[in-house]
């Protein structure tokens, strides 16, 4: 990610409204949670329009039907038959490498749902293909890189107001019920847990606002629900540019210290205006996020923990991030912008998060090379 705190986590500003005949046609493949999501956001939205559906399931003709799109059984009867301008991959994991890989061969942009694959392995693989590919664009749907909420945090810190960057703590606490379990017993099992599940989230909001990640370690335990994955993680960052980090990481917590019950951005979950995920500390100051409380000396010349803050929050905006993720996946499909967030950066988060499991694992500090 280029510049000291990593890739600019700018607004993909909305395209002009266009006639109905011009605006890009967009298929969702995936008929899931993630992949309603996407579709109820390009039907309300006003940059592109939905073309057609691609899901095997017997669930998704419905779904179909009630779009009043056509519904395919695979990407290649897509292709075949009702070529988009734009594809959003929202399949299950394991399918994300091969269909990007397909899509890629053909020329179709897409926007792939994080994370960009089941393992390092299988992401390298996508990023050698997409960077040989000339014109190929890919999106990865890191979508808090596109909330309002983060822009305006990184613009504070970007701005100086803290001085020199000395630590961030962070959280993503909250609490998984029981049924989540039951009704996905795969979710008890390795490869599950909130490490791989949750943690690629905080990965890139973290390298947003406070830069690339050079070591982690880490503390992992399933006390709490004794199942064979953790349920539990403290987690400490060393960044590159010297920053030092903690991160508590929980789905069996009853705490609304996550990005979910604090960002008012999914109204899904209920959200509380007293409590922030992050906490970004420098040597003039502090930004609580997504509070946006920001406590800054007067003087610079003269600052001491005996010595009043002034204190203030910033002003800013909430609104979807889906929504600003689909607009400027329609502005990469026109190649008037670059991925915010590109396959490169995609295997980056992977990696960082593989790597704090590791860490838990082994008891050791693992090196990010590279960083």
């Amino acid at each position: 990610m280029p510049g000291q705190h990593g890739q600019e986590p700018r607004l993909a500003p909305l395209i002009k409204t266009l006639t109905p005949m011009t605006l890009p046609r967009i298929a969702v493949a995936g008929a899931g949670y993630i992949g309603q999501a996407h579709i109820r956001v390009i039907q309300d939205g006003q940059t592109c329009t939905l073309s057609a559906i691609v899901d095997p399931s017997p669930a998704a003709v419905p779904l179909a039907a009630q779009a009043g799109v056509p519904l395919y059984k695979s990407i290649d009867e897509l292709l075949a038959s009702n070529r988009p301008d734009g594809l959003v991959l929202a399949t299950p994991n394991p399918l994300h490498v091969p269909q990007a890989l397909q899509c890629v061969a053909a020329g179709l942009p897409i926007l792939l749902e994080k994370p960009i694959a089941t393992s390092v392995a299988e992401g390298e693989q996508l990023l050698r293909a997409v960077e040989a590919t000339a014109g190929a664009k890919v999106l990865i749907g890191h979508h808090r890189a596109h909330s309002p909420i983060m822009a305006k945090a990184r613009e504070v810190v970007d701005s100086g107001k803290l001085g020199q960057l000395v630590a961030v703590m962070g959280s993503a606490t909250f609490l998984k019920p029981d049924h989540y379990f039951a009704d996905g017993p795969w979710r008890r099992e390795p490869g599950a847990g909130p490490i791989l599940l949750n943690m690629i989230h905080e990965v890139h909001n973290l390298r947003m606002l406070c830069g690339d990640i050079s070591a982690v370690q880490a503390f992992a335990s399933h006390a709490t629900r004794g199942f064979a994955v953790e349920d539990t993680v403290a987690i400490n960052l060393r960044f590159a540019n010297g920053m030092l980090g903690t991160f508590m990481l929980s789905d069996t917590a009853a705490c609304a210290r996550s990005w979910e019950q604090t960002s008012q951005e999914n109204k899904a979950y209920p959200s509380y205006d007293d409590e922030d995920c992050y906490v970004i500390t420098g040597t003039n100051g502090s930004l609580s996020v997504p509070t946006m409380r920001l406590k800054t000396y007067p003087r610079p010349e003269d600052r001491s923990w005996w010595k009043e803050f002034e204190v203030g929050v910033v002003g800013m905006v909430r609104d979807d991030p889906l929504k600003h993720q689909m607009d400027h996946f329609v502005q990469v499909i026109a190649g008037r912008a670059e991925a915010l967030v590109s396959a490169r950066d995609g295997l980056l988060n992977l990696r960082i998060t593989e790597a704090i499991a590791e860490a838990a694992r082994t008891g050791r500090v693992v090196e990010l090379a590279g960083a």
